[in-house]
């Protein structure tokens, strides 16, 4: 064996004199094969060692992060052994700890440190709330708080979960309609209570797919509605329209009927964005969020939109098609001065407390000559912006949210229901993806319809003007199309959503046609009853939208029990 060892690895002189005579034409050939293949080593080690690297900062990060909760809330070292860091968000990061039970028996916790700016009584507002509402119908209670100075230390059962964009594309039908009972049943039981959640979205919603456990989490963002049975829920609301983070009330806005902007007004106006009814400044990104970005760890699904921008003023020269939402113009001002005192508009009457709130509706005759129209004056441009609540996480905010409803109640939460539906039946996720408010309401249009839009937002005292009509579209056909059970025929979607579709069905196109999906999973035969719900959470009109209590008497769940 090792006599064969060394022929082989020994080379014989006429090869070595064969190697030399190769023509220098090949030379340079295999010169640059070499280097490349050199290069590809280079790269590959150097890949293997940052890889290496980043792997043993971002655990030394998360030590880090352990000691230092150690050291601020101390008291936590003589109850719980932290492992790990298990979520990290804009106002918070999430622990996994255990704890010795008065039985011998060791449990797990989740411990939720809160960022020291947090508002004390946003915070005592979101205990109340787990403490008053959660424990019960799959909602989170809490089991202890830790408090050291400003830090503040939330522990609450752990649910081990899955990641959302892990599973989504795997569940089966009858998965995907426990899942969605189960959200429904959770937001029936706070919206009893009062509480708007505002954040509903799958990472607030820990789903145990092995268990068949369900948690809604996080209510950092509740509201309270005008009869929350919360107490803080009403002093935070207090504070805020006694000149809180906003300071002016939210009532205070129907004391004056503002004209709708046009939607398209790029460069010219300020920042629109308001803030969340606690001000909570984003802390510095943390080391862990972004050796994880930098390792490629964060998993992300595509998109059905993606980041690409509709309505962008200055489209290809190659389409011929109209942009959604026209290019801003802007008149002179000095040819425009002499009315800014006369075309104001008039204040109108403000709604009583506990009464609904009337559309409110102006005269184009007493405003400027830009009302309703595609472009926008400088008397507009100079108007204050309107103050409404917009919390939440961008592709789950209601239409109600995004035009800047001051009145906003339960049904936000009912919206953002039905995205995660529309995710689920489609597989995609997340499936809206836009960069702002603007973005995020031409895609809501591009899947219900311009018209039917516009129409809606009248309903509570907004005005959306776009330039091209969208058509609705069919609920069973987008999702079936996008999760490949439907081929993509010529005209079934829009071009917006052909170079979106489930890779199974781009796959069909090329090499011909494949079995269906598996029985076993259901989704050969899906109900109607499934695309009505979903038709009926994702109303754009919140006044007539679906309520959570009377969504779990749909006849989808007519099987279901309590």
């Amino acid at each position: 064996m090792e006599k064969e060892t060394v022929q082989v690895l020994q080379r014989k002189p006429e090869e070595t004199e064969n190697k030399r005579k190769i023509s220098s034409k090949n030379n340079i050939k295999v010169k640059k094969i070499n280097n490349f293949l050199a290069l590809l080593v280079i790269l590959q080690f150097d890949c293997i060692q940052y890889l290496c690297v980043c792997v043993c900062v971002f655990a030394g990060d998360v030590e880090m992060d352990i000691e230092y909760l150690y050291e601020v809330v101390p008291q936590l070292s003589r109850v719980f052994r932290i492992t790990d860091k298990i979520g990290e968000g804009t106002f918070s990061s999430v622990y996994l700890g255990e704890a010795q039970m008065t039985d011998g028996r060791r449990e797990k916790f989740a411990l939720k440190h809160l960022i020291p700016t947090s508002h004390p009584v946003r915070i005592a507002a979101e205990l109340q709330c787990l403490t008053v509402a959660g424990g019960k119908e799959n909602v989170m209670g809490v089991t202890y708080c830790f408090r050291k100075e400003h830090h503040v230390v939330i522990v609450m059962p752990y649910v081990e979960h899955q990641p959302f964009v892990e599973i989504v594309g795997t569940l089966s039908f009858e998965e995907v309609q426990h899942y969605i009972y189960h959200l429904l049943k959770a937001l029936k039981h706070i919206h009893e209570f009062g509480i708007i959640h505002r954040d509903i979205k799958p990472t607030n919603f820990l789903y145990n797919r092995r268990e068949k456990q369900y948690a809604l989490v996080d209510f950092g963002l509740a509201q309270g509605t005008p009869d929350t049975q919360i107490e803080l829920l009403k002093v935070v609301k207090a504070q805020k329209a006694g000149g809180g983070s906003t300071g002016r009330s939210e009532e205070s806005q129907g004391k004056r009927a503002l004209i709708p902007l046009p939607p398209n007004t790029p460069h010219h106006t300020p920042h629109t964005s308001t803030k969340p009814a606690a001000k909570r400044p984003c802390p510095p990104p943390s080391r862990t969020k972004h050796t994880k970005e930098l390792m490629g760890l964060c998993k992300t699904s595509r998109s059905v939109f993606g980041e690409r921008n509709l309505n962008n003023t200055n489209p290809p020269k190659t389409t011929d098609k109209a942009p959604l939402l026209k290019p801003t113009k802007t008149e002179d001002v000095a040819a425009r001065r002499f009315v800014s005192t006369k075309r104001r508009p008039l204040p109108a009457r403000s709604s009583t407390t506990g009464q609904k709130p009337k559309p409110t509706s102006l005269n184009p005759a007493l405003t400027c000559s830009c009302y309703m129209t595609d472009h926008i004056c400088n008397i507009c441009l100079s108007r204050k912006q309107q103050v409404a609540p917009r919390a939440g996480t961008p592709g789950f905010r209601a239409p109600e949210v995004l035009t800047k409803c001051p009145n906003q109640g339960t049904a936000i939460d009912i919206w953002s229901a039905g995205v995660i539906l529309l995710s689920l039946l489609s597989g995609r996720y997340p499936f809206f993806k836009a960069s702002d408010d603007l973005l995020a309401l031409t895609q809501i249009m591009t899947i219900r319809g311009s018209k039917e839009t516009a129409q809606a937002a009248r309903k509570f005292g907004k005005a959306i003007v776009c330039s091209r009509e969208l058509p609705p579209l069919d609920l069973r056909i987008l999702c079936e199309t996008l999760r490949g059970i439907r081929p993509c025929g010529g005209d079934s979607l829009p071009p917006e959503f052909r170079t979106s579709r489930h890779p199974a069905d781009t796959k069909q196109e090329q090499t011909g046609p494949t079995p269906g999906p598996s029985r076993g999973t259901g989704w050969d035969s899906v109900p109607d009853h499934i695309y009505d719900l979903l038709d009926k959470l994702l109303d754009l009109n919140p006044a007539t939208r679906i309520s959570a209590a009377v969504a779990l008497q749909h006849p989808l769940f007519k099987d279901f029990t309590e």
